[in-house]
């Protein structure tokens, strides 16, 4: 058996040598597994030549089995690689993914749900993450790791000690530094195929209309309802979907608002916000560090099927989780046509305030 190797060897090595073309060089050793095959299926049981290559031809066609399942699989990722490259007719002006970029999202292209067209799709849409902290640290890392090509962080907060036991985007280095700029250095060592915009500062009334306008989806991580409330009227106003995320100490949630689809907006679900005191921040309730990770995860996970059109985003329902008891629920949500932000304008179609 060793000696079918060394010849095998011998022949990669000396066609290496004179730069015979790897077709030719992979036809012979071809050759050679089928005649060692062949010997063992003709000669008779104790013939020399069986026994120096193993007595048995079981391993030797074992081993062409799984070459010929490597080969496939690399025939299969090269036709799905082919078919997330835009072609020209297409008018694609991005051009093609770059051939580190197909491996990079190799999982994801051979998804049936994502595919090529979605990976185009992620690499052309652009995505607004207003908070980058708890929820908005693992939900910029994955988009970023996913392939959204454009995405955007606003938060005015600077890096603290405290933060570091939920904030996965930021390191100790970053203490002192402002959360955007620590979290788009993050995103770019991520994923260095992806623009990232970086805003170091407030989202405020007079400028939230015209950044939410230059992003196709928005990701609200915020931890206070004013900021909530600014988004979600600026989103329903632009006809962009939200997706929102919220958590307190064990228990996080998460719901796509995208009334243009007649579902609910985030003032249809939260009509006011309660009164000081009755929801505490992170700061004054605590919260379990690795919450944070699974609902902005999710958030993320909601984002590429809004992205892909994959599966059935949360658009009318709330998932709820809760971590202390390990339990996951949904909650369905319905528009209120008395909406001060979306009811108006003709987007909710009835029913009950959830």
């Amino acid at each position: 058996m060793l000696l079918v190797v060394i010849i095998a060897a011998l022949i990669w090595g000396v066609g290496s040598i004179t730069r015979t073309p790897r077709v030719l060089r992979a036809w012979a050793t071809g050759f050679l597994w089928a005649a060692v095959v062949l010997a063992h299926l003709i000669l008779p049981d104790g013939n020399e030549i069986r026994v120096a290559t193993g007595g048995s031809a079981a391993p030797w066609l074992l081993l062409g089995g799984v070459v010929l399942m490597v080969l496939g699989y690399r025939t299969v990722l090269r036709r799905l690689r082919a078919r997330a490259r835009p072609s020209a007719a297409e008018g694609e002006s991005a051009g093609p993914f770059r051939e580190a970029e197909l491996r990079r999202y190799a999982r994801h292209i051979i998804l049936r749900e994502v595919g090529g067209p979605g990976q185009v799709a992620l690499k052309r849409s652009k995505v607004l993450v207003v908070g980058a902290g708890g929820l908005g640290s693992p939900a910029l890392m994955y988009l970023a790791a996913a392939g959204v090509g454009t995405i955007g962080v606003i938060d005015d907060d600077a890096v603290d000690g405290s933060n570091l036991q939920r904030q996965i985007i930021h390191s100790d280095a970053d203490i002192d530094r402002p959360k955007a700029h620590s979290a788009a250095d993050r995103m770019r060592a991520i994923n260095p195929f992806i623009e990232v915009r970086p805003y170091a500062r407030r989202l405020t009334e007079a400028e939230a209309a015209a950044l939410v306008a230059e992003y196709d989806l928005i990701l609200d991580g915020t931890d206070n309802f004013e900021t909530r409330y600014l988004v979600n009227r600026v989103a329903v106003a632009a006809g962009k979907p939200l997706i929102s995320g919220a958590l307190t100490q064990w228990e996080g949630q998460v719901s796509v608002f995208d009334p243009a689809q007649e579902t609910p907006c985030y003032q249809c679900v939260f009509p006011e916000a309660p009164a000081p005191g009755l929801a505490p921040s992170c700061a004054e309730a605590g919260v379990i560090g690795p919450l944070p990770g699974v609902i902005g995860s999710v958030m993320a996970v909601e984002a590429v099927k809004v992205i892909t059109g994959a599966g059935a985003p949360l658009r009318g329902e709330m998932m709820i989780y809760d971590a202390l008891w390990g339990e996951n629920r949904k909650i369905r949500l319905k528009p209120r046509p008395d909406c001060p932000v979306c009811g108006a304008s003709g987007l909710a179609k009835g029913g009950d305030e959830a």
